[in-house]
């Protein structure tokens, strides 16, 4: 019997430092058969907000990862992802979430990123989504992945959330806005780190216990 084997009835708190309730849902179907006790920023009183100003999504993943696991005590995990779009030189990039200004919401995102592709035959474009788990003190652990697909002309579904209604999948011949959660986590950027992440987790569970011991 291993160590996590072991410790499996003994829940561990991991903290997503995220409020958007989309990527919850993703994360808990993703994560629900670990001894883990998944909580999100709306779990706690008001903590100062993260200035993602890293230039990379893996510097902006590991910012907040480490910067919530420090403020709450918690070991933490934390995303960076976004839409990259060949015709626009990688735009939105890192700034996906408030392409259209820094309280947009999802639909003046997927808004302004139509009227910009207007007239463009390039229509491609690239999921990226980098996972980082940390503790109070030490490193982090490092998790990514991408899923290409083009812009829709059109929003298309009511399911998901930021981009999902105008990234389509050429596989499924679907808008990620049109997929269960079951089958966008099959493919997405995000499902594809989390089942490497996964594939780990019992490995995960051991690091993070450990680390905790450690943690003054």
């Amino acid at each position: 019997m291993n160590v996590f084997e072991k410790q499996s009835d003994i829940k561990l708190p991991l903290v997503l430092a995220t409020r958007n309730e989309g990527k919850v849902a993703e994360f808990e179907a993703l994560l629900e058969d670990f001894a883990i006790e998944i909580n999100s920023l709306k779990d706690f009183g008001p903590i100062p907000p993260v200035e993602e100003d890293g230039p990379t999504f893996e510097e902006n993943a590991v910012k907040k990862a480490r910067f919530t696991a420090r403020v709450l005590g918690f070991p933490a995990l934390a995303d960076d992802s976004g839409l990259v779009v060949k015709a626009l030189d990688g735009v939105p990039g890192v700034h996906s979430a408030r392409y259209a200004g820094e309280d947009a919401t999802d639909e003046e995102n997927n808004l302004k990123l139509l009227k910009a592709l207007e007239g463009e035959n390039d229509r491609t474009a690239t999921f990226m989504c980098v996972i980082a788990i940390a503790v109070p003190t030490g490193p982090a652990l490092i998790y990514e992945a991408m899923c290409d697909g083009f812009i829709s002309e059109n929003l298309k579904g009511d399911q998901g959330f930021g981009y999902d209604p105008l990234f389509y999948y050429q596989p499924q011949k679907k808008t990620f806005a049109e997929m269960s959660i079951e089958e966008k986590n099959l493919v997405s950027h995000r499902g594809k780190a989390m089942a490497e992440l996964r594939s780990e987790f019992g490995k995960v569970l051991v690091w993070l216990r450990q680390r905790m011991k450690e943690t003054p």
